[in-house]
């Protein structure tokens, strides 16, 4: 997501002679696009009404208001970059705009890097990288060239270089809160992560958020545990993603089933056009748009929509807004779905998981309070598509296939170096591997040259680039099993995966981001593909690699298995959700009733 600087004790460009913090943009955040007038560009005063529209988040009338000024100022560089990063901030396509920008600026900073953000949306990931290179080449002290240049790195499967490029956007700026949440959740992807360590880090996060929020002490929530409860939603993912995913069969659940119990407002931090998201609108009573509102005036919206749950859908995430609920616009606050590890805002009560996903032996190295639902913490959506599971590949080639349309940011050295010996058990066996980063020849070269360094020779790899869903899905026809990577392992790609009749092996670690494939696998009945440790793992492999007969009879009968099981089964799912929503509800009410403080969850 681009940004870009303000230079807010600047003089303003507009030629006033006042500081630029108190003219034209006096209320921006520090993160919102930079109004500056070139050469034909807009008058003061018309910068003035762009900087209010900006201030108020009304990113949808600066966008329009940019693209009238464009029609009489049409070689104004900074509008065609204004209008490319309010697109982006949107969650739309600000990719021809800000290459309109470069045209008139080849050499500004904050063009370049959100043109290498908007690169790197596109899979670009070579051209997104130079110009984000560029950038700090030609201001090295501008942060958000940094952050989008670990966005662009860690798409590539380069969370080291990512981490170096998050770690240095938090040195020149250390109050910028997607550095450090794009730290945060590099963690997830490390081996040597300790959870104490991940654990400390997260509560620097929650601590310099607690810092410059003022948080609510009272609400007007009437404390009665019956009531028909407001549930708003906080996501930048409310459409075709993962979470609009496992979210859109839940709320069509939890619509029909808790009518008058529970209602659901919706927080959208980016903008989605798409059939889950048309689906997603139909089941909450209100919908506001809040990317470019800043976290007091969205606390403050929050507070007066009367929420008393707010679901934090994100974590550390991209679009996240957990900034906000560390001023505590609602009595009880949870997080879930979006992310696997601890928040670190010790403003959010309750993190909801399973027994599966998160034993009690985990439970220190959260800030939340764990709040377990009784079978599985997600609820897959089966895909709305025709594709049909095909006959096992292996019986006609003659040759088993593994497969992993994982992130390549998952598959780490030790991924690399467990699935090369894997692969050496299970003779002719290949290795096929479907992401978005794969379209770029530079780094299927380097997949290749990994794998290679153990051994592996290219002849046995199969890479090729995501495509749209349904086609995505098919492929899985062309895979006999399917490797978890880990620490940090699939959800949706292995709950994609057992709805196309593969089965997925996983290997059982301890954190809560290793163990999502535990919970789907044990909560689907398939026990038997989860492996203890590293050899286990790849002795499960060739033992189930070996039964093609076994294979495919499972083939056959998983995606049955799959929808039977309590993974998909939304009505049950819902049930469940909806009374741990009113369990946590009724013990504030209760604390309430007893004289208790304002708000929050019981002491941890």
């Amino acid at each position: 997501m681009p940004r870009v600087s303000t230079g807010r004790n600047d003089p303003c460009p507009c030629g006033s002679g006042r500081k630029y913090k108190k003219c034209c943009l006096s209320a921006a955040e520090a993160e919102a696009p930079r109004v500056v007038p070139a050469p034909a560009g807009p008058s003061p005063a018309e910068c003035q009404q762009l900087g209010a529209l900006l201030n108020s988040g009304q990113l949808v009338a600066l966008e329009g208001r940019a693209q009238a000024m464009l029609a009489r100022y049409p070689a104004s560089g900074f509008l065609w970059n204004l209008l490319g990063a309010v697109l982006s901030m949107q969650g739309k396509d600000g990719l021809q705009a800000l290459q309109k920008a470069r045209t008139f600026l080849p050499m500004d900073p904050e063009v370049l890097a959100n043109l290498g953000s908007a690169l790197g949306a596109h899979g670009r990931y070579e051209e997104a990288e130079d110009c984000c290179l560029r950038a700090i080449a030609n201001r090295p002290g501008f942060a958000p060239a940094h952050i989008n240049l670990g966005n662009v790195r860690l798409n590539q499967g380069r969370w080291v270089d990512a981490e170096a490029s998050y770690r240095r956007a938090l040195q020149l700026k250390p109050d910028y809160t997607d550095a450090h949440s794009g730290l945060l959740f590099i963690h997830n992807y490390r081996q040597d992560a300790s959870p104490a360590a991940m654990l400390a880090e997260a509560q620097r996060y929650g601590e310099a958020m607690a810092a410059r929020a003022r948080p609510f002490q009272h609400w007007d929530n009437p404390p009665d545990p019956d009531r028909c409860l407001r549930i708003g939603l906080l996501s930048g993912d409310l459409g075709a993603h993962p979470v609009g995913y496992f979210l859109v069969g839940v709320l069509r659940a939890l619509a029909a089933q808790q009518a008058g119990r529970l209602e659901f407002f919706a927080y959208a931090n980016r903008t989605f056009i798409d059939d889950v998201n048309a689906q997603l609108r139909v089941c909450c009573r209100d919908w506001c748009p809040t990317a470019g509102l800043d976290d007091r005036t969205l606390a403050n919206r929050i507070r007066d929509d009367g929420i008393d749950l707010p679901l934090d859908l994100a974590g550390h995430t991209l679009y996240n807004r957990l900034p906000v609920l560390a001023w505590r616009p609602a009595p009880v606050q949870i997080t879930w779905l979006g992310y696997f590890a601890t928040t670190g805002v010790a403003a959010v009560d309750y993190l909801l998981a399973d027994p599966w996903s998160l034993p009690d032996s985990e439970a220190g190295h959260f800030t939340e309070r764990i709040w377990r639902l009784p079978e599985t913490r997600l609820c897959f959506t089966p895909p709305d598509v025709a594709v049909a599971v095909g006959p096992l590949p292996a019986l006609a080639s003659g040759c088993v296939t593994f497969g992993c349309f994982n992130k390549l940011t998952k598959i780490n050295d030790g991924v690399v170096a467990l699935w090369s010996r894997l692969l050496g058990s299970v003779p002719g066996s290949r290795l096929f591997l479907k992401a978005e980063q794969l379209g770029e020849a530079a780094v299927r070269g380097t997949i290749v040259g990994r794998f290679a360094a153990h051994g592996l020779g290219a002849e046995r790899l199969i890479l090729e680039e995501a495509e749209p869903r349904a086609a995505y899905l098919a492929t899985y026809r062309r895979v006999d099993i399917a490797l978890d990577p880990f620490p940090y392992t699939g959800a949706t790609t292995s709950a994609e995966s057992l709805w196309m009749g593969v089965p997925v092996l996983t290997l059982a670690g301890q954190r809560f981001p290793s163990r999502q494939g535990v919970s789907l696998l044990q909560n689907v009945g398939l026990p038997e593909w989860i492996a203890a440790d590293q050899q286990d793992y790849v002795a499960r492999a060739a033992a189930h690699a070996a039964d093609l007969e076994g294979l495919a009879a499972l083939r056959q009968r998983l995606r049955p298995q799959l929808l039977a099981s309590p993974f998909c089964d939304a009505v049950r799912f819902a049930r469940h959700f909806a009374g741990a929503l009113r369990g946590m509800w009724t013990q504030w009410c209760d604390r309430q009733r007893a004289g208790g403080a304002g708000g929050g969850a019981a002491p941890r």
